[in-house]
């Protein structure tokens, strides 16, 4: 697929699209949600003896350094002895900091005559309209390699002109780097990588003990593999092209190994008590949204794995 000034019109569009749904999305939610977040964070800066920026903050630990960031965060005496540039991160920062991938790889524009929207569009909204809650309760937001933490209210502005203004490759996972083991991670994808890969990218983010949570995005045609007939699939990251005579004869061992992809990465998210979670474009984005928003109050309160189970379309 030909490429404009590295992005395609689809994704500008999504872009924009996402923007505003995405405002609207974040501003429909009760506004007891936003106060009990507030609340919240307010007793985990109690906990944990936090203040905001100021002389009196506590060295935290060494971050890598994210590609966007401005050059004066590089801490260049402890740079100078590895082949990375690192910055000085505070505890306050470490504590507050959630990473937010949305997947824009070719494969996350697929839409069915089912869909309310393509699954970049809809992966586009849920981050936006996160970052948007997160940063009212008081997190600062970053893309991993594109990013750097902010804690602006005008937050969606800078992720969508971060993206408009990308013209590096649309990778399916993040790049590697390691977030705070205090950060959060959450990674939007239709995550068809092979297992392997979606193995190295968790074994990266939570080799510092940082905690996350994994959605697949998927399309509902992906889901039931409604077809039959003659069918030609077009696989839009170089895979090539499969046609199948008898589409429909596919459907049990597509079902079957689908079932068997997603049984890998929850046994990976498992061991490492990360959250993993399923949601069709067909569902309501203000469902995602609120599952997400609960589970991370409940990963920073300790009780992470016996009170969030199961996503809302798993």
């Amino acid at each position: 697929m030909a490429a404009d000034n590295g992005h395609t019109a689809k994704e500008t569009i999504a872009i924009r699209r996402a923007d505003g749904e995405s405002r609207t999305l974040a501003a429909s939610l009760p506004r007891l949600v936003l106060e009990a977040r507030r609340i919240a964070a307010n007793v985990i800066h109690g906990l944990h003896g936090r203040r905001r920026a100021g002389s009196g903050e506590s060295f935290w630990q060494y971050r890598r350094f994210v590609s966007g960031e401005p050059a004066q965060n590089v801490d260049w005496r402890r740079s100078a002895r590895d082949d990375h540039l690192y910055v000085r991160e505070q505890e306050w920062e470490a504590a507050h900091t959630v990473w937010i991938w949305p997947d824009r790889s070719p494969s996350m524009a697929f839409a069915s005559k089912q869909a309310r929207e393509s699954k970049l569009e809809r992966t586009l909204i849920v981050a936006f309209a996160l970052a948007e809650l997160l940063v009212a309760g008081g997190e600062r937001i970053g893309i991993p390699g594109l990013m750097a933490p902010t804690a602006s209210r005008s937050v969606i502005d800078k992720m969508a002109q971060a993206m408009l203004h990308d013209d590096a490759e649309r990778p399916s996972l993040p790049p590697s780097f390691i977030p705070s083991a205090l950060a959060e991670t959450v990674v939007l994808s239709d995550f068809w990588s092979p297992i392997a890969e979606i193995r190295t990218m968790l074994a990266g983010l939570s080799g510092s003990g940082a905690h996350g949570t994994l959605v697949q995005i998927v399309d509902p045609a992906e889901e039931t593999f409604p077809y039959s007939g003659r069918v030609e699939f077009v696989e839009p990251e170089g895979f090539g092209v499969i046609t199948a005579g008898r589409a429909e004869s596919w459907a049990q061992d597509y079902t079957a190994r689908l079932a068997l992809h997603r049984d890998q990465i929850r046994a990976e998210t498992n061991k490492l008590d990360w959250l993993f979670t399923t949601h069709a474009t067909d569902r309501s984005a203000a469902e995602l949204l609120l599952f997400l928003h609960a589970g991370m109050q409940v990963s920073k309160s300790g009780a992470r794995t016996s009170t969030i189970k199961a996503g809302p379309a798993a």
